[in-house]
């Protein structure tokens, strides 16, 4: 704290918020899936939708005992591969005690779903966040949001998780005040294990790493490349692959064809290019690990970044038609 109050005062804020908080607003648990129904134990708010995706929704929901706000995600399943990816998810899950990364309270199987209720996030998307009017996004933000996607992200290679889907809807914010962000959605992730060579071909196009395309072996880089594309895009509101169609931007990405888009990176420090540099290689055993992200220069010697970040970036005006764009996208 002695550091903190060095700070300029309107930046204390940013760093004071980002101290370290529990993991979870419940003590960790292992989860084992219940043969009985959600709502014998939660009420579900069905009009409330959090979220949704490939697998279903996510709704708000309370714990009827306690009266604790939480989320169920709904997931849709046919046959017993279904049922199993989703054990997978919860195993993986329960795997998981660590602040940057959502946390699973309770799991119920029914004919054909599986609901998994997990920590509530209040705070929306990372991305929805930042382009709101009354937020001011400076560098040392996306600094302190690098920082945290990094500290969840080495959790998870620490235990041998690849999280494979890693993307800015998958980057949640725990409030509507504080700069704490989580990792959600653990469908895609897969456990590594070094002498079976895992292939993949799910994603989204844009955050996909080059041996996903090419159907190569992943590995902990794959998940770097996705940090190294969310990191381009919160600083310049820019995607660095994407192209007209999805083969344009996976041709791009298969090249590498990227580089620092002038205009939107003229303000920015030459450390955060340098951090987008060693992230975005083709060659994956050349990128940073998750470890070598946190030692890099730009995460690091906050104090003296909060007394020169005060200008606002470029990116929140780019980013804001990003995400119109994405959402017409969705809704078409």
């Amino acid at each position: 704290t002695r550091k903190l109050k060095e700070l300029d005062p309107s930046n204390q804020s940013h760093l004071s918020n980002s101290l370290p908080s529990p993991p979870a607003p419940f003590e960790h648990r292992t989860v084992s899936v219940k043969q009985t129904e959600v709502t014998t134990c939660y009420s579900v708010c069905r009009h409330e939708v959090l979220g949704g995706g490939r697998f279903g929704q996510v709704h708000k929901c309370t714990e009827i005992s306690t009266g604790l706000n939480l989320a169920a995600k709904i997931i849709k399943v046919k046959g017993a591969k279904e049922k199993e990816e989703v054990k997978n998810e919860i195993n993986i899950m329960n795997q998981l005690n660590h602040v940057n990364l959502i946390q699973l309270y309770d799991a119920f199987e029914g004919k054909n779903n599986v609901t998994l209720i997990m920590e509530y996030l209040d705070g929306g998307e990372l991305f929805d966040r930042i382009t709101d009017e009354n937020y001011n996004l400076t560098e040392l933000d996306a600094i302190l949001f690098t920082k945290q996607i990094c500290e969840g992200v080495h959790y998870l290679h620490q235990h041998y998780i690849l999280h494979l889907d890693l993307k800015p809807e998958n980057i949640l914010c725990v409030n509507h005040t504080g700069n704490q962000i989580k990792i959600i959605d653990f469908g895609l992730a897969r456990r590594y294990k070094p002498r079976e060579k895992l292939k993949v071909n799910f994603g989204t196009p844009e955050f996909l790493a080059p041996e996903v395309v090419n159907y190569d072996f992943v590995s902990f880089p794959t998940d770097m490349w996705s940090v190294g594309v969310i990191t381009y895009m919160l600083l310049s509101g820019l995607s660095p692959f994407l192209g007209e169609t999805d083969a344009e931007t996976m041709n791009y990405v298969v090249n590498c064809s990227w580089d620092f888009d002038a205009e939107a990176f003229e303000q920015l420090s030459e450390e955060a290019k340098d951090f987008i540099s060693r992230l975005l290689v083709k060659e994956k055993s050349c990128r940073m690990s998750a470890t070598q992200c946190l030692k890099h220069e730009w995460l690091n010697n906050l104090p003296a970044k909060a007394k020169k970040s005060k200008r606002c970036l470029k990116s929140q005006l780019l980013l804001q038609s990003y995400m119109a764009q994405r959402k017409w996208k969705v809704s078409r």
